[in-house]
């Protein structure tokens, strides 16, 4: 495995509120993608309180070539989940939440109805709360999307992860014009949802290929995109083909704005629940900027 340039290296977590933050999901036997992905945010953001809960367990259906979460065999969802998450954004008091999950292809809606739920929860449990989810793809489950979208969270995520032509190697149980089309239908159900998406750069993708992408994201009527530094887990993952310096990141940020998205988040560091709060707050600002000017 590569060693580390300057530019991509992070502190420990040590901070109290760190820890604080670690004892409130254990109590409440939650999981969080911080952790499982092994995530180098995880000390900045837990020290602000700010965590990702994956919901559905820590197993997962898919071998992706990049992720860090364990491939098996699901247990069953546990139906009281939902109000632990909930628990756990009251406790925190936290103004913004991240909700992902594990692939669940072994579950007939792909766990859509488990989704909502916690939507639901969190709503009834903290109603000022903005709510981000981050999606799989719900590959052949009918119907599915259509559960999710009618929760209403205020910000609807399905990350590309990768250009189409890696595909094959690093998202062998996906399909990127699919993954495409997810985004393009949530806008479909209902254009006030905010919809975003996110890219992993030092794959092996070019410059050109990324630009295609988010051309096909603005087709699709995206409003956020994010792009950060691809970390091999293992030396069992992908390989990382080159760190991407800073620079070319901000090129990309650049390029994404020329292109129509509302909001870019385009640095080394950069993961798709990554400052997803303020984020979000100027997402939301930026839109009403434009409804104002129309």
């Amino acid at each position: 495995m590569r060693r580390k340039p300057p530019w991509i290296r992070v502190k420990a977590p040590t901070s109290p509120v760190y820890r604080e933050t670690l004892g409130t999901m254990r109590r409440l036997g939650l999981v969080t993608v911080c952790e499982e992905a092994a995530c180098p945010n995880i000390g900045e953001c837990w020290a602000q309180k700010h965590a990702t809960m994956m919901i559905m367990g820590d197993i997962c259906t898919r071998a992706c070539a990049f992720c860090n979460v364990a491939t098996g065999i699901p247990r069953p969802l546990d139906s009281d989940e939902p109000r632990r998450v909930a628990e756990a954004v009251a406790e925190l008091a936290l103004g913004h939440v991240v909700i992902t999950s594990v692939d669940r292809d072994d579950l007939a809606d792909g766990g859509a109805r488990h989704f909502a739920a916690v939507v639901n929860e969190i709503r009834s449990a903290s109603p000022a709360t903005t709510i981000e989810i981050l999606t799989p793809d719900f590959l052949k489950k009918d119907g599915a999307l259509e559960v999710v979208v009618a929760a209403r969270p205020d910000v609807f995520n399905h990350n590309l992860e990768t250009v189409p032509r890696l595909y094959a190697e690093v998202r062998p149980g996906a399909r990127y014009f699919h993954s495409l089309r997810v985004l393009d239908r949530v806008k479909e159900l209902d254009s006030s949802l905010f919809t975003k998406s996110g890219l992993m750069v030092g794959l092996g993708e070019n410059r050109q290929e990324v630009l295609q992408v988010m051309d096909d994201l603005r087709a699709a009527d995206v409003d956020f995109l994010t792009i950060g530094q691809y970390l091999q887990p293992t030396v069992k993952h992908h390989p990382i083909d080159r760190f991407v310096p800073p620079d070319e990141f901000e090129g990309y940020r650049t390029a994404a704005y020329g292109k129509g998205f509302l909001m870019v988040s385009s640095s080394p560091l950069t993961r798709s629940s990554y400052h997803a709060d303020s984020d979000f707050h100027q997402l939301r600002a930026v839109r009403e900027a434009r409804s104002a000017r129309a």
